[in-house]
């Protein structure tokens, strides 16, 4: 347990030297406005990643549902942000409203289709995602149907999304290193040497779902107020395959991956603008290149253990004082 309190401690002291180096550089001017929305982009992509690599790279879940659950966090969001007087509470209560919907949506789709594994249930994740926004598309008197919701206020800004980022990965994190998480990666070694251990198969797998669709939603409602509107047309099929091209991209089952890839892609993005549609195809590009070369992504499986070093140079001063 305490090295447990160890690593989070060491987690959230290197989120502060983030935090203070990134303020840092937005003061002094060398992040302006016009990066400073590609940093947001890149923290919002980092908060889907870490959830998905949840789903895809500890349980073992090919999920292709993301983009509905980000859908109902940024609608909820734009809908309350709009309509309460308190720009910020209405963020929050948003946030809030499309968490739970998430999470009841989560439930209700996991416990059936979860039993299914592969193509499967990447085709049925893929079916609810669609669902999701095709009602979207309907309810014109809630969303205004096709042409979405603008004017949404700007409530978001890369310091509020930064502290999300770190929250969602700190919890994400923690629960793969507990032994719920313990219990997942069994599952995804193998399934049936897992329940003839007594693991609930099917509870663990609908967790790691639900906690996915929980940062997808936030992620989500965090990027409705930022850039001030929201469509339909952003959440389809192509939204779940941006993200999970983060995480195949970084490797699969690795977190420091995801954030090496999201960085890296949205770095890319930005110095091929001025490429026009050729940006597209350089980016494929590259990314057939990294699977030809790296088929398991950068960095594979490995994780930057910040923590575990910490605890390990603790334990060797704490024998040589002895």
């Amino acid at each position: 347990m305490n090295r447990f309190h160890i690593r989070n401690m060491v987690w959230l002291a290197a989120a502060v030297l983030g935090f203070l180096a990134l303020y840092a550089l937005v003061q002094a001017g060398i992040i302006n406005r016009f990066y400073q929305i590609t940093l947001v982009t890149i923290m919002i992509n980092i908060i889907y990643a870490v959830g998905l690599n949840l789903v895809l790279g500890v349980a073992g879940q090919f999920s292709l549902g993301h983009a509905g659950f980000i859908a109902i966090g940024a609608y909820s969001a734009a809908i309350f942000t709009k309509a309460m007087e308190s720009n910020t509470t209405g963020l929050y209560v948003g946030m809030a409203v499309g968490v739970g919907l998430s999470i009841i949506l989560a439930l209700f789709v996991g416990i059936p289709t979860l039993r299914l594994k592969g193509d499967y249930l990447a085709i049925a994740t893929l079916g609810v995602a669609e669902i999701v926004r095709v009602i979207i598309n309907n309810m014109r008197d809630l969303t205004n149907g096709p042409a979405g919701i603008s004017g949404i206020p700007l409530v978001s800004n890369w310091i509020n999304v930064y502290v999300f980022m770190v929250i969602t990965t700190i919890f994400i994190l923690n629960f793969v290193y507990s032994s719920a998480g313990r219990a997942t990666m069994a599952i995804q070694q193998d399934e049936i040497a897992a329940e003839s251990m007594g693991v609930n198969v099917t509870m663990y797998k609908v967790l790691a779902f639900v906690l996915g669709a929980i940062t997808a939603s936030i992620g989500g409602s965090l990027q409705a107020t930022f850039l001030g509107i929201v469509t339909p047309g952003d959440y389809t099929f192509e939204r779940s395959i941006d993200v999970l091209i983060i995480v195949v991209f970084g490797g699969i089952g690795s977190f420091t991956g995801s954030f090496v890839a999201a960085i890296l892609l949205g770095l890319l993005n930005v110095f091929l603008q001025d490429y026009g549609q050729l940006r597209m195809v350089i980016y494929a590009i590259a990314l057939v290149l990294i699977m030809i070369f790296r088929p398991g992504g950068l960095l594979g499986t490995r994780e930057l253990r910040l923590g575990s070093l910490v605890t390990k140079a603790l334990g060797k001063d704490k024998e040589a004082v002895s």
